[in-house]
């Protein structure tokens, strides 16, 4: 039907007086005439397969406008540019620009786009565990830390790429989620607003960590020992078209059992069973990727800092800092390098065990080490990967699946090789963590990376790391 469309379009635009030159004319993005203007003026744009979504959110992501002189060449890579960032807004599951000369300088772009499957009614299945491995190896297959639930999301509620998501969550971590997002408030499209809504509750829960691995805690009745609420507000702010900015206003609090005071003193630092705080965060996001869900051009930056205690800072007043920054080279077609730096500091010497980080919990971590923890106050890692694509393809499902969402599955495969690196300070030196705190740590190996439908990403990696442990790995994420 698209296709059916883009043929009618063309056709118009040859009757409707632009003469029979449009014949003469390439529509690709290298001309095979000699007498191709070296500047163009974009006459109109076009829109087509936007059944749901707006076309002013579609517009906001373009480089270019209706009514202006552009250099050929420049406009060429503006258009490139521009369909990645429409796909990465992942509303669609194919995103086509094609500029069609209709002779002299004039230029009409038509915006083919194939809009996802919005409403997401899904089965929550999913291990409460730090990662697949730590569940395999460390909690010995153990299916009763399971989480199961229902979850249902909406990304486009009102056509304007509005985001609501529902979960009800039962098993290992009983717990309710709310969220609603609203990226354009305003005409010009630069602000916008968020809500969040968490409550879980938990009979199982890590306390401290001993060997570099976490330690939980069970009652013998198994009644609850941890509740925890959060709600927070967000405003947004983009003002142009790869740089963000966030504003989170958010209240916590978090109850725990007497009994895990007795497993753990420290656990909450002030001696009481409940801890209750403001937090504010700001993040700077600088978001420049080809494909978000698995980049092989580009640059991701991210900054953030977040004060936990804002008025009452009795029971907590810690600022923390973090940040990513990660470089996509693309070498070839079939053969790209990906590097990445992140680092995370808290100001203070101690933290309540909630907000404890390291290595090993997302999304700091090093491969060869996805069985351990390694906690402190700063944390350094540099992660490596060069890919070389092996397989591309897709299959048409559409006689058996009669949906243009569905109607075809994407495959594509990278053979990966990996090279990770990093350091944890740990400020109190805990002598049963020793052994990987405080200490230079890498990892090296290689992996099968799976691109497949709506970005999914399956990662198969067999890594080892410089204390002579190797093991095989799955996860189900990119690593940056």
């Amino acid at each position: 039907m698209r296709l059916l469309f883009r043929h009618i379009f063309f056709l118009h635009l040859l009757i409707g007086g632009w003469g029979l030159s449009a014949w003469a004319q390439d529509t690709t993005y290298s001309p095979v005439t000699n007498d191709t203007p070296d500047s163009v003026y974009v006459n109109n744009i076009f829109i087509i397969g936007n059944e749901k979504t707006k076309k002013s959110i579609i517009l906001r992501e373009l480089d270019f406008a209706e009514g202006y002189y552009y250099d050929l060449q420049t406009l060429l890579d503006i258009i490139q540019a521009d369909q990645n960032k429409i796909y990465n807004l992942r509303l669609f599951t194919s995103v086509e620009i094609t500029p069609l000369f209709t002779g002299g300088d004039q230029v009409e772009i038509l915006i083919a786009v194939k809009e996802r499957w919005y409403i997401v009614p899904s089965i929550i299945f999913q291990l409460a565990d730090r990662n697949f491995s730590e569940w395999w190896t460390n909690q010995g297959r153990d299916f009763s830390r399971v989480n199961y639930g229902l979850r249902v999301s909406h990304a486009n509620v009102g056509g304007r790429n509005e985001k609501f998501r529902f979960s009800g969550q039962l098993g290992f971590t009983r717990a309710l989620d709310l969220r609603y997002s609203k990226p354009y408030i305003d005409k010009k499209q630069k602000h916008g607003l968020a809500g969040q809504f968490t409550f879980f509750e938990q009979k199982t829960i890590p306390i401290r960590s001993a060997n570099n691995r976490q330690v939980f805690f069970t009652n013998e009745t198994e009644k609850v020992l941890r509740e925890n609420l959060t709600a927070a507000v967000q405003y947004t702010f983009r003002r142009t078209f790869y740089n963000f900015h966030y504003f989170t206003l958010g209240y916590t609090s978090t109850k725990i059992d007497p009994e895990v005071l007795v497993q753990n003193p420290n656990y909450f630092q002030h001696g009481d069973n409940k801890l209750q705080y403001l937090f504010m965060r700001y993040i700077f996001r600088h978001d420049n990727r080809n494909l978000g869900a698995y980049a092989t051009k580009g640059e991701l930056l991210e900054l953030s800092a977040t004060k936990y205690g804002i008025i009452n800072t009795e029971d907590i007043d810690e600022i923390e800092v973090s940040i990513t920054a990660n470089k996509y080279f693309t070498l070839s077609d079939r053969f790209h390098f990906v590097t990445g730096l992140s680092g995370n500091w808290f100001l203070s010497q101690n933290q309540p065990y909630t907000l404890v980080r390291g290595i090993g919990y997302s999304p700091n971590f090093i491969r060869g080490y996805e069985l351990n923890v390694i906690e402190g106050q700063q944390l350094y890692v540099h992660k490596n990967s060069f890919r070389w694509k092996f397989i591309d393809f897709e299959i048409d499902v559409s006689p058996f699946i009669p949906l243009e969402q569905f109607s075809t599955i994407p495959f594509r495969f990278y053979l990966s090789a990996n090279f990770d690196h990093g350091y944890v300070k740990d400020r109190n030196f805990i002598p049963e963590n020793a052994r990987l705190t405080n200490r230079y740590l890498y990892g090296y190996g290689l992996g099968i990376d799976l691109v497949g439908f709506y970005d999914s990403v399956f990662r198969f990696e067999y890594s080892f790391n410089n204390q002579g442990e190797g093991n095989f790995f799955l996860n189900f994420k990119a690593p940056f």
